[in-house]
């Protein structure tokens, strides 16, 4: 995916007032309208100006546009920053005006930083949107978070503003990712002593340092010995519930997953628990520990394991 400079395309300075955009961007629309341009490449840019106009003429998309952070030349390869847009609070999702044509197809880079709708200005009484990140274990158990949201105020220049708005939300247990919660009528005001919107929050995990996520199964890596694999053991497992014996079968190769039906994400049904078996091989370091190995390969003298790779 290419960066977009949204700025040069429209030949503005990022501290250019919304005033200026609109100036910059109908005097580059005039000259690239496929309907009246002689320039060769007219309604590439034509296109590409409607964009940047779309990206930077809304306070709140400019605002996240101007949080990406590190900003390659434009054309240069980019991917957003991880959770660049957790708690960015957006007013409600609407279709682009149409006043563009053809350019309501924006490309991947808007796409990624705004989805496929663009986002529309600030409507009285209607439905806010963020995004918001929770540990899998909230998830898991259920769990009652204060969030921290960054909400674009626009200012009487035009421009927006981050301010930060803390809520109180209740995690139900066995949300999903992706999932919206509802909080009604913490979006927009009403006017008139209309009702408020609501506000939507979408659902992502943070990676978890032992658990993967796999729709409503549980994954992670179980190191076991050779001999507790080779032999069959008793070990200590971790899950989200707390610890749990869990029996090694003799003979488990490294990869075999074992299953704890109904242990994964909480819901109708409940999801897997999955260990994945990885061999811990231990460094043989003192001189007993040498000959416990030697003694290893004189026991097994025909097993090769790369035997399999002779052509």
């Amino acid at each position: 995916m290419e960066f977009k400079d949204y700025y040069a395309t429209l030949g503005v300075d990022r501290t250019a007032t919304q005033a200026e955009i609109k100036r910059a961007y109908r005097k580059l629309a005039r000259r690239y309208h496929p309907d009246v341009s002689k320039e060769p490449d007219a309604e590439a840019r034509f296109k590409e100006v409607a964009e940047a106009h779309e990206a930077l003429i809304d306070p709140e998309r400019r605002a996240a546009y101007d949080e990406i952070g590190r900003r390659p030349a434009s054309g240069q390869p980019f991917e957003p920053p991880p959770g660049w847009d957790s708690g960015f609070e957006f007013s409600g999702r609407g279709e682009p005006d149409g006043r563009h044509g053809d350019a309501a197809d924006f490309s991947a880079f808007f796409e990624s930083l705004f989805g496929r709708g663009a986002r529309s200005a600030a409507e009285q009484g209607g439905d806010h949107h963020a995004k918001v990140d929770i540990e899998l274990l909230d998830a898991y158990r259920g769990a009652r978070r204060t969030i921290v949201l960054r909400v674009p105020v626009v200012g009487a220049d035009g421009r927006a503003v981050l301010q930060e708005r803390r809520l109180e939300v209740g995690i139900p247990k066995g949300v999903r990712e992706g999932q919206h919660l509802r909080l009604a009528g913490q979006g927009a005001a009403g006017h008139g002593g209309a009702p408020a919107g609501d506000l939507y929050l979408e659902i992502r995990f943070l990676p978890h340092p032992l658990f993967r996520l796999d729709g409503r199964d549980i994954r992670f890596d179980l190191p076991v010995t050779p001999w507790e694999a080779a032999l069959g053991a008793t070990v200590t497992a971790p899950t989200p519930e707390g610890p749990v014996q869990l029996t090694i079968p003799p003979g488990s190769p490294p990869g075999r997953t074992l299953r704890l039906k109904g242990k994964g994400l909480p819901g109708t049904p409940p999801g897997d628990l999955h260990a994945v078996l990885v061999i811990d091989l231990p460094a043989a370091v003192s001189e007993s520990q040498k000959q416990a190995y030697a003694a290893l390969a004189r026991a097994f003298p025909d097993h090769d394991p790369r035997a399999a790779l002779e052509a």
